[in-house]
């Protein structure tokens, strides 16, 4: 079977995570005790071939108390471990979101944190993000949902699973970003491109982003960017069977510079053209190219 099962921090977009999953075949279920996956494997094992992807959503609502949740949430790596012995392919994802937009989607949505004792959103941020540890220790794949919408967070879930389902291939996401607003969590590759002229000081090129020709041609054509995107993409190609090999389903690679608007676009245009014509399936994001 192919199994996602999906962890993280309330509010930070687990049950559309699940809904996208469901949207694709697989067999979704909110909130399962722990302790019910290996008899949940075994009756959809033993089905008629009906019921060969499985999604699950494990985290902190866990019923009782602090300690059996603790416990719980303990045993998580080591019952996926088990059932990955058993011959199943499963991946654990968690979905991670900076306290400060946690703290703003339950002020918005007028939603009580789970584990909110006082009635302080932040307490609850803080005891849940604790409580959750050993389960983003054991992540196969972080997706951080600070800067996704709802519509995002489905694609990147589809596009990683869907393929996944379909084909031996990992499923690659490119991205750029701006160092000044924080690199992103959920990176496998980073590479950095700050050491290159910054188009932001022609003034012709200021306005325009990476994604346009006279900003990309100005990046592309240093001497410097041929033969950094040389030893990179080298790099990348190396690495990437061997992560197959592994059994990696999702991986991201990040292309960082100053404010992520021209020379990490230019260059993670250029990346994902190079992996899709390596014949994997590729998506781009440019996080913050319009800040």
């Amino acid at each position: 079977m192919k199994i996602v099962v999906i962890t993280g921090m309330s509010g930070s977009g687990k049950t559309n995570a699940l809904r996208a999953l469901e949207d694709i075949g697989y067999y979704a279920i909110d909130n399962l005790p722990i302790r019910l996956l290996d008899k949940l494997v075994e009756l959809f094992s033993s089905a008629s071939g009906e019921l060969q992807k499985l999604a699950l959503v494990v985290d902190a609502r866990t019923a009782g108390a602090r300690d059996t949740e603790e416990l719980s949430l303990a045993s998580v790596p080591s019952a996926l471990d088990s059932t990955r012995a058993d011959g199943h392919d499963v991946d654990l994802v968690f979905l991670d979101t900076s306290d400060q937009v946690l703290a703003r989607r339950f002020s918005e949505t007028r939603r009580r944190h789970p584990l909110s004792t006082d009635g302080s959103v932040e307490a609850g941020i803080a005891a849940e993000r604790s409580l959750l540890e050993s389960l983003s220790q054991a992540a196969t794949a972080t997706i951080d949902t600070s800067r996704m919408s709802v519509h995002d967070l489905r694609r990147e879930i589809q596009h990683a699973f869907h393929a996944a389902s379909s084909s031996a291939h990992l499923s690659v996401t490119v991205t750029s970003f701006g160092y000044k607003h924080g690199a992103p969590a959920e990176t496998s590759l980073m590479f950095d491109v700050r050491f290159l002229p910054n188009p932001y000081f022609v003034e012709d090129l200021r306005p325009l982003s990476g994604k346009d020709a006279p900003v990309a041609d100005y990046v592309l054509e240093m001497a410097d960017t041929k033969q950094f995107l040389e030893h990179a993409t080298r790099m990348i190609d190396f690495l990437l069977p061997r992560y197959e090999a592994e059994g990696k389903a999702y991986l991201t690679i990040a292309i960082g510079c100053t404010g992520g608007r021209h020379r990490s676009v230019a260059i993670a245009e250029r990346v994902a053209e190079h992996v899709e014509a390596g014949g994997r399936r590729v998506q781009i994001r440019h996080r913050d190219v319009s800040r």
